[in-house]
């Protein structure tokens, strides 16, 4: 049985998928020789193009409910389509829990899962839709803020979906299609003899450092983190992390990396510490085998909780 790709395009009303499914549609590479099927849950303003549809091979199926997206419906559109690859514009409002419940035919399965965000419109449906957004985000392989300008702040819109999402790729894109390039600024000084991690700077360096651990390498650093010890991690590790808020208050996470030293026996589960530790990069299994930042503690002393003991972004 052939591998069938189902590729799932998700985001607010009016935030681009229609536009990326289109691009993607008429990517050469993507539809050559390909029987392509998008399956549109919801009607936006932008419609699909016969002209775009016709040379890609595609098959547009629209539905209106989400009654009509079910079992029966995948089976038939397998056995009336017979497509290689498929694009589903998926409505948000349903959930993913809906889709990665059901069963598909024989052979599909969920390839890539993309999220489109109008960068204009990203704070206002932040503030009022912020856990529908954040489950969006989290279940996705890509992010793609589109409209961005020059006063989009997009390196704290990154932080922001990395400390949900650390494995989404996140990309800013104009309104020509080009990529927005933007610098992140850190607000502490990585050239220092001893780089100082502030109780709210934490998260922000966090993110950086899952992304860019070779900046860290020989680096020293001192924070303030809350001492995580467990069973399964090596013998002489612990993690010296924080708290953080991926989404609401009922949905938090312990951020860190892994820590060595000679005086982990003496360390109590959720006890505050100031760390001294030299940074470097390993490839380890407690990463999913990638490389990451492991710390070596120089010095530990005990220290209060900070004012605010979550971690945002």
């Amino acid at each position: 049985m052939a591998k069938i790709p189902v590729f799932v395009v998700h985001g607010f009303l009016e935030s681009g998928k229609t536009q990326f499914a289109m691009e993607t549609l008429s990517d050469e590479y993507f539809s050559d020789g390909e029987r392509n099927l998008v399956i549109a849950c919801e009607e936006g303003i932008e419609e699909y193009e016969d002209e775009v549809l016709q040379k890609s091979n595609t098959t547009l199926v629209m539905l209106e409910d989400k009654s009509e997206f079910n079992e029966m419906f995948l089976a038939e559109c397998q056995k009336k389509y017979k497509p290689t690859q498929v694009i589903v514009e998926y409505n948000c409002m349903w959930g993913l829990d809906y889709l990665r419940e059901m069963y598909m035919p024989k052979g599909w399965f969920v390839a890539q899962v993309i999220t489109t965000v109008d960068a204009t419109t990203f704070d206002v449906y932040l503030k009022n839709m912020k856990s529908i957004f954040m489950e969006m985000a989290k279940d996705s392989d890509l992010i793609i803020f589109n409209r961005s300008t020059e006063d989009t702040p997009a390196a704290t819109y990154k932080r922001n979906m990395r400390a949900v999402n650390p494995k989404a790729q996140v990309v800013f894109e104009k309104e020509d299609g080009s990529q927005l390039e933007f610098e992140e600024e850190l607000p502490f000084d990585i050239n220092a003899d001893v780089i100082e991690i502030s109780d709210v700077d934490y998260g922000i360096w966090y993110i950086d450092a899952m992304d860019h651990p070779e900046k860290y390498a020989g680096k020293t650093l001192q924070y303030k983190g809350m001492v995580y010890k467990n069973a399964r991690l090596p013998k002489g590790y612990f993690v010296p992390g924080r708290m953080a808020m991926t989404c609401c208050a009922d949905d938090t996470a312990f951020i860190g990396f892994l820590c060595k030293s000679s005086h982990v026996d003496e360390l109590k589960n959720k006890q505050w510490v100031t760390i001294t530790a030299k940074a470097y990069v390993e490839k380890r299994a407690e990463y999913s085998g990638e490389n990451g930042v492991v710390l070596r503690a120089t010095h530990i002393t005990s220290a209060e909780k900070p004012e605010e003991e979550l971690v945002y972004f």
